[in-house]
């Protein structure tokens, strides 16, 4: 517990991220979430995931603010998940995790699934780190520097 008050108190953005939505049920809910998943059922029946877990995730989500409960959009008596500006701003972050996994994790020939854009059905370009002016900068390119919010 005090390795997790740690990383939620810690100076580096990269640990309190990780502590919040870093595991893989969360970067998974929130990947199902992008292809417009929003009902505990169809999230468990996508993930396979135990329903006290999934139920726990996406009430840590909630109260994150990566998710908002609503009312089912059909009026149904359900209730859905439904990302928030939040919650949508971790697409960058799905999809460069999704790009390294295309790039590192899959043998010739093995099939996978490519993300494509909806107006012209091609795959995403690779996200780039790129500094205000428009260079493409590798790890040695760049440093941290403490600052107060």
């Amino acid at each position: 517990m005090a390795r997790q008050l740690a990383l939620a108190t810690s100076e580096c953005p990269v640990a309190r991220a990780l502590e919040a939505i870093g595991d893989r049920w969360s970067m998974l809910i929130i990947r199902d979430a992008f292809d417009d998943i929003r009902r505990f059922s169809d999230f468990q029946k996508s993930l396979g995931l135990a329903r006290n877990i999934l139920a726990s995730r996406l009430k840590a989500l909630v109260e994150l603010g990566i998710f908002d409960l609503r009312p089912a959009s059909d009026g149904s008596a359900y209730q859905e998940y439904v990302l928030t500006e939040r919650g949508r701003s971790v697409f960058p972050i799905v999809v460069s995790l999704r790009q390294w996994g295309e790039q590192h994790l899959f043998e010739p020939g093995e099939t996978h699934s490519v993300l494509l854009d909806n107006e012209h059905h091609e795959p995403v370009v690779s996200l780039q780190v790129r500094s205000r002016h428009g260079k493409l900068l590798a790890p040695q390119d760049c440093h941290r520097q403490r600052v107060t919010r």
